[in-house]
């Protein structure tokens, strides 16, 4: 048996002709929805994830801004820039990027963020409003999961959905909106003992560790559907936490890496950004 690829690149595209059908009808409403994306330092993969949700968002007719702020700046200046943004009208999500430099509080800068422009999904409020059931912005890489696992076709409910990874970005969230979707959840992270006897038990396992390779095809039950949250280098190559090839065998389901897990992230992000300014125009 071999493995069908869920191909996040395909799908982040189809979604994109839907926000881009959403942003005209807001524009025809004198709505012209705006997102400010703040980058802190020169870190270079961070460069490249800031050039590329600007080029997502030209592409569906987003206004974007992207504030570059040095490396030594100091953590109340980039507090005040997003008060000011959080004041700013014409912008309706605000994203840091992460990771800050060490000097900063990644904490501070994400509970400064106005919940109603937290289209990241990371404030208090809104993870707070996802643990108890209520309306939310949910958190891109997670909700992009949801949306990769029902492209197969298959239910959520009732099945036994493994997560590995238990990060406040997508383990903890992905967890947690699973168990919204009825699945039957187990968390697994570096001190899970017969990590291996967990995982052949599920329907849907979502590998979220940040080690390459580190699933292979003897981890999987027959037929499950794969979700690769991992994006390692490795001599050069991006791989992720999953041995593919390996996997392919078993699998019924699988994200590729790279155009999985990564296209549908930035996507989820403008459509957060869209959700923000269709709330902000209902009032």
């Amino acid at each position: 048996m071999e493995a069908r690829i869920i191909d996040g690149k395909k799908l982040s595209e189809r979604l994109k002709e839907d926000i881009k059908a959403r942003v005209e009808g807001l524009k025809q409403k004198g709505v012209i929805p705006g997102l400010a994306v703040i980058l802190v330092g020169n870190d270079p993969a961070s460069a490249v994830y800031v050039r590329n949700k600007e080029r997502d968002c030209n592409q569906v007719g987003i206004q974007s801004r992207v504030v570059k702020l040095d490396e030594d700046t100091p953590q109340r200046e980039l507090l005040e820039y997003i008060y000011k943004l959080n004041a700013d009208p014409t912008i309706h999500g605000i994203l840091v990027q992460l990771p800050l430099p060490p000097h900063m509080d990644p904490n501070a800068v994400i509970n400064a963020i106005d919940p109603s422009k937290d289209v990241d999904g990371f404030h208090p409020v809104n993870m707070g409003r996802l643990v108890i059931g209520e309306e939310c912005f949910e958190p891109c890489t997670p909700k992009g999961i949801i949306r990769l696992i029902q492209e197969t076709g298959q239910p959520i409910a009732g099945k036994h959905a493994v997560v590995i990874g238990r990060s406040n970005i997508v383990g903890k969230p992905v967890a947690l909106m699973l168990l919204r979707h009825n699945a039957t959840v187990t968390i697994c992270h570096s001190k899970t003992v017969n990590l291996k006897e967990i995982t052949r038990q599920a329907d849907i396992l979502v590998v979220a560790v940040g080690k390459p390779n580190l699933i292979d095809g003897s981890f999987i039950k027959p037929g499950a559907i794969v979700i690769d949250v991992g994006i390692n280098r490795v001599e050069d190559q991006l791989v992720g936490d999953v041995n593919f090839q390996d996997a392919c065998r078993v699998a019924g389901w699988i994200t590729p890496v790279p155009g999985g897990v990564g296209p549908m992230t930035r996507t989820m992000l403008l459509e957060n950004t869209i959700l923000a300014a269709e709330k902000k125009w209902a009032g």
